[in-house]
């Protein structure tokens, strides 16, 4: 998962990538190792869980006087990016420090569902409720200006980025819609479908140690039959 979104991000030209590593820090800094990520692709381990917005403020130098993108990479996302990106750059209201990714849901109770006006900024949320007013979803995928990482510097104790800093944003995040693919992949469920989806071409330049060894790793056999027979 982490690899196409490594592969659309070089395809729209971003060469300066940040990739926090907590969960199996081991594995993941052993893919990132590959000679196809050097020089573009960079892993910061954060022993403890600082959250996302407390991963922005440890790492705001990295980001300092650049537009940012932050990117929740369990997502499975297939969309027009350069689309977001102009969107960002050249379109969203006035007053927008950020843009949020959109997509509608077919499970709305489980996704934070937000309101927006019709200039398509967003004027409430709401978190994993029963009874949504919707199903436009946070995609967890954002463009985002200095001011609010200055904004973190003075909230230093504001750890996650959704429920904490978003909110106090209320009224100034424009909103991107991805009318394509995007699926939050928190449940095997979801897993199944993604594996019926379409996937891009990655292409990169090289084979490698890694890129081999996942090829013949036996956990492909394993999905393929889960998904045959609907046993997730």
């Amino acid at each position: 998962l982490l690899e196409y979104w490594l592969g659309s991000l070089r395809t729209v030209g971003i060469r300066e990538i940040l990739v926090n590593v907590h969960h199996h820090s081991e594995q993941m800094m052993r893919f990132l190792q590959r000679p196809c990520f050097a020089e573009w692709v960079r892993a910061v381990h954060e022993p403890r869980i600082l959250g996302t917005a407390g991963s922005l403020l440890s790492n705001r130098d990295f980001f300092a006087g650049h537009t940012a993108l932050l990117i929740h990479a369990d997502n499975w996302c297939q969309c027009d990016l350069r689309a977001f990106l102009a969107f960002h750059q050249e379109e969203r209201p006035d007053g927008c420090p950020i843009t949020m990714m959109t997509f509608d849901s077919s499970t709305p109770e489980m996704c934070g569902i937000v309101e927006i006006d019709d200039a398509t900024i967003v004027t409430g949320f709401h978190e994993k409720v029963a009874d949504p007013p919707g199903n436009r979803a946070n995609g967890a995928v954002y463009l985002i200006e200095p001011e609010v990482l200055d904004w973190l510097e003075r909230h230093p104790g504001i750890l996650d980025f959704s429920t904490q800093v978003l909110p106090n944003f209320t009224g100034r995040i424009a909103t991107w819609h991805n009318a394509d693919i995007h699926r939050d992949l928190g449940t095997p469920e979801a897993l199944s479908l993604a594996q019926a989806d379409s996937a891009p071409d990655l292409s990169w330049p090289e084979s490698d140690e890694w890129s081999n060894w996942f090829a013949d790793h036996p956990i492909h056999d394993r999905v393929a039959e889960l998904v045959t027979s609907g046993g997730f």
